[in-house]
């Protein structure tokens, strides 16, 4: 690595003044992503259900947490005008929250069914009716990334309810992108492979690490960095041109 790769203890101000709104910032892919763009200069609030460990990633950057349950529209909606409250207003808003969950189509119980499309699928899209919202209003439009996930496209055995879940977010956000497109508004989607994160930490095993870093023609998993740098890049006037993607971040194990 050369000595100009940007890391999140880098001096890069290209967020400069940008205020952010990161929903699931308390830890993993989330955590990292508030860390990213405190880094390259932003302001960010945290949403999440996990107050102590998302005050202590908000403390962290000198940002401000925002208890959130997913699960209440309502409830979601007034959690994100605090944060742009508190913020002054928005520029950015990232939606890394989720839940997953395993289990065969045919044992699927439709009350995870329905808990996982809530978070998953509703959860951001209230959230990006709230931010919208306000980009809209503000006149000067704005970035929105939505963490879906490799099984959007890929979605393997057992997960029928996330993949459906996180393909919906990726349908959300094309057509948010084309709705949105004319404020100003970019609007874009990340899928992530296999990210060694605290979710699905209490299933694998050295084997099932070894098993999927084979997969990849890099021959590693994701970290929280590997995602965190290219939100940061989307949120900025560098991504400028894109919007209405669902941009891999596999380690080459989808290139679709």
């Amino acid at each position: 690595m050369t000595d100009d790769v940007l890391t999140p203890t880098s001096t890069c101000t290209r967020l400069a003044g940008r205020r952010a709104v990161v929903v699931g910032g308390a830890r993993g892919i989330g955590a990292g992503i508030v860390r990213r763009l405190h880094a390259e200069g932003a302001r960010v609030h945290v949403l999440d259900r996990l107050v102590a460990e998302g005050t202590a990633v908000a403390t962290e950057v000198g940002g401000a947490f925002h208890e959130v349950d997913l699960l209440d529209p309502g409830a979601t909606t007034r959690a994100v005008e605090a944060a742009v409250t508190g913020l002054g207003g928005l520029d950015v808003l990232v939606n890394s929250a989720g839940i997953l969950r395993f289990g065969a189509l045919l044992e699927l119980d439709p009350r995870d069914w329905a808990e996982i499309q809530q978070v998953n699928t509703v959860g951001t899209l209230t959230t990006m009716r709230a931010a919208a919202r306000h980009l809209i209003a503000g006149g000067v439009g704005g970035a929105m990334v939505n963490i879906a996930s490799m099984a959007a496209k890929h979605g393997g055995a057992n997960e029928g309810a996330y993949a459906a879940s996180k393909a919906a977010v990726v349908a959300l956000t094309r057509v948010a992108a084309l709705e949105w497109g004319a404020h100003g508004i970019r609007v874009n989607a990340l899928c992530p492979g296999y990210v060694l994160t605290e979710m699905g930490a209490a299933t694998r095993t050295e084997a099932d690490v070894a098993r999927w870093s084979a997969l990849s023609p890099l021959g590693r998993l994701g970290e929280p960095g590997d995602v965190a740098a290219l939100v940061a890049f989307l949120a900025s006037d560098d991504g400028s041109y894109l919007t209405g993607q669902a941009i891999n971040v596999t380690g080459g194990m989808i290139m679709h």
